[in-house]
């Protein structure tokens, strides 16, 4: 069955970059009708429009009224894309103003709606657009956190729009029926791992890409939540719609972790820490000695930061879910060490990963088991690692409130 996607279309200098976010949903099937306000017409003509959804395109609802399509293009979408969202399309769409098509057919869609903002850091960071933004996300429509980067003329900052690719993924995962039920809810995610420095080039590390990490963002940002990630030492592109935070170390780690799951509802670890940290940090590059005996190199124990979150959890109790990256011994098997971690480090969901013979680190599937402290037990087969994200989710929307 075909989906119907409106694709709204504000008038921002990140106009053109829509161009190919239609071009993504008709390639993947999707019927798509453009409806862009009348200034965005000054960076893309309609004639583009037109002519990449086969559809005709209208801008005032005073145009082919016998249609009634100010009441008809909302009622009849699956989905509602505005992107780029300026300022003033945010502000008219959270005060219920319809000056246009386009207003008129948000007051009148039935179906998610989800906007992408594009302008100056300093509008996104304006006191009534993040007013506004709050105002939208409290009424369940998902506004996807800003990129940074490159911003009009020689600016950057937070504000840029981001990458059409992002978007059509995270409209997707919307459109897959993923139900809303983060709506107003604030995450936070860690993801990475971690790096503790001998010297100038030298570090201690682990094998974690991100990858799961940004899974757990792009399906929370898919149900609805406001998602921070802390992310570790990641390559990877960030996720439409996340604010993301980068990381070196286990104690930066830690301090941002800390700062940013006081006022949250749900705080995921997925990062890898470092267990150990070298005691002292040599300034200058290590050097082979001449009798060629290696250094020793003395280690001291990191801070346990999901203990700490645990630990400082306060009366609002945001759910946490800790992961165990195990593997099996002579003394218990992996789910006997995870349960032992479970209960060690007092968290509401663990989700344990058999990493032996180099399972998992850096691959796009994934298996797991998530153990609740209530005893909860959810094997997740095989699969891409965005499945177990939304059981994850799953498990966490459970334990809300």
């Amino acid at each position: 069955m075909t989906t119907e996607v409106v694709l709204g279309v504000s008038g921002g200098i990140a106009s053109y970059k829509a161009a190919e976010l239609l071009r993504l949903f008709t390639e993947s099937g999707h019927s798509v009708r453009v409806v862009p306000t009348e200034s965005s017409l000054n960076f893309v003509g309609a004639a583009t429009w037109e002519a990449l959804s086969g559809k005709p395109v209208q801008v005032g609802v005073f145009e082919h009224v016998d249609e009634v399509a100010h009441v008809r293009i909302g009622k009849s979408a699956d989905l509602v894309v505005v992107a780029p969202a300026t300022a003033n399309t945010l502000a008219k769409a959270a005060h219920g103003l319809a000056d246009d098509l386009l207003t008129n057919t948000l007051l009148t869609a039935r179906c998610p709606v989800m906007f992408a903002p594009a302008m100056h850091t300093e509008m996104w960071e304006n006191a009534a657009t993040q007013a506004n933004v709050a105002t939208l996300r409290a009424r369940g429509h998902i506004v996807l956190e800003p990129a940074v980067g490159r911003l009009t003329g020689t600016d950057t900052g937070k504000g840029r729009l981001p990458d059409p690719a992002d978007i059509f993924r995270a409209a997707v995962a919307v459109l897959e029926g993923r139900p809303q039920d983060l709506v107003g809810r604030r995450v936070v995610i860690s993801a990475g791992g971690t790096r503790e420095f001998l010297d100038p080039v030298r570090f201690l590390g682990n094998r974690s890409s991100g990858r799961q990490g940004f899974a757990l963002a792009e399906a929370a940002v898919a149900r609805g939540a406001q998602v921070t990630v802390i992310a570790a030492n990641v390559s990877l592109p960030s996720p439409a719609g996340v604010d993301v935070v980068p990381v070196v170390s286990t104690e930066e780690l830690r301090q941002q972790m800390l700062r940013a799951a006081v006022d949250a509802d749900a705080v995921v670890m997925a990062a890898a820490p470092a267990d150990f940290r070298p005691a002292e940090f040599v300034d200058a590059k290590i050097k082979k000695t001449p009798d060629g005996v290696a250094p020793q190199i003395h280690l001291v124990e990191n801070p346990d930061i999901l203990v700490e979150l645990v630990a400082a959890r306060t009366s609002k109790s945001p759910v946490i879910v800790g992961f165990a990256a195990e593997t099996g011994d002579a003394t218990a098997t992996v789910i006997e060490h995870a349960r032992a971690k479970l209960a060690r480090k007092g968290c509401d969901l663990l989700v344990v990963n058999d990493v032996s013979e180099g399972k998992v680190f850096g691959r796009d599937d994934t298996e797991a088991v998530v153990l609740g402290a209530d005893g909860s037990v959810v094997e997740v087969p095989p699969g891409p690692k965005r499945v177990l994200a939304h059981t994850v989710w799953d498990s966490v929307v459970q334990r809300m409130d």
